[in-house]
């Protein structure tokens, strides 16, 4: 039983004229009646009873009216709603972005596509780096904002700029006059980072280990929000990605330079390697990558 066959008996079921059938499917008679018999062929048994000045319906026929209605119904919204998914009329994307993104850079972009696409929705999820890597390889997004990954393991990676990481210290500490600090000056105060597995606390750690040993965490949190409230407060330093810089000031502590050693990590788009993307994630994907231009933008910078 084909869609073809269906609107062929529905056709002639409603009208009862086979004529009128062929002129509203605009189908010759011979090809009408071909589709009427195989689809009597495919169920097992004549629908129509045709005579030479009349058409009705067998019982059978009369049964499968109403589901013929239906089944069509359904088919015809199914081609619908996918066809303005495929043209962008609707339609929704998942992305996932690690805080410091999505509470900064992220809405500019999405203006951007709002633009483009005003019935695309789009479904934000605001979690760590490693949570935007966890969902972008298990399909719970088709996309992912995040520092770039030590290994790809299956993802594409595209890179957007270049963050360098910055020293936060409360604005009535010594500190806070300098243009800049080192990491020796920086750990002679209590530490406040993230919690792990955090991806900025893991690159932290790594950085400094050779140099100056183990981070002496006094404090630790899952938001950059709550460290840049107790480093006001005066509870300690910390170090963010410069994109926090704006956030940090809000918060009331005061972002410096950092140096020996700098620490850097490229930020970009991650999705999943040779994984064709719905028509929406494309669409946010070219935002993305082709419409922002992320070195045009006003990104924070390291204070000098």
């Amino acid at each position: 039983m084909t869609v073809k066959q269906l609107r062929a008996f529905l056709a002639v079921a409603q009208s009862l004229s086979f004529a009128q059938a062929c002129e509203r499917l605009h189908l010759s008679q011979p090809a009408l009646s071909l589709a009427i018999k195989s689809l009597e062929e495919s169920l097992g048994g004549p629908l129509l009873v045709r005579t030479t000045r009349s058409v009705s319906l067998t019982p059978e026929g009369e049964t499968l009216l109403p589901i013929a209605r239906r089944l069509l119904a359904d088919w015809d919204n199914a081609e619908e709603l996918l066809r303005q998914h495929f043209t962008l009329q609707l339609g929704k994307v998942s992305i996932a972005a690690m805080p410091s993104f999505a509470g900064n850079l992220l809405p500019v972009a999405l203006k951007a596509f709002r633009n483009r696409h005003p019935k695309v929705n789009v479904a934000v999820h605001d979690v760590i780096n490693e949570q935007v890597l966890d969902m972008v390889r298990n399909r719970r997004v088709e996309l992912g904002i995040a520092f770039e990954p030590d290994s790809l393991d299956g993802l594409d990676f595209t890179p957007f700029y270049t963050d360098r990481f910055v020293a936060v210290v409360p604005t009535d500490c010594e500190l806070a006059s300098r243009q800049d600090v080192s990491w020796a000056e920086l750990l002679r105060e209590n530490f406040i980072t993230l919690q792990r597995p955090s991806a900025v606390r893991l690159l932290l750690e790594e950085t400094v280990a050779a140099q100056h040993g183990k981070l002496p965490v006094a404090f630790e949190s899952h938001q950059l929000g709550t460290i840049g409230r107790m480093v006001a407060q005066g509870l300690g330093v910390s170090v963010v990605p410069s994109l926090c810089i704006q956030q940090m000031q809000e918060l009331g502590a005061r972002c410096i330079a950092l140096h020996s050693p700098e620490v850097a990590r490229r930020v970009g788009l991650i999705r999943l390697a040779e994984h064709k993307l719905s028509t929406a994630a494309q669409a946010l994907c070219d935002v993305l990558l082709h419409v922002t231009d992320w070195n045009t933008l006003d990104l924070p910078e390291a204070p000098t």
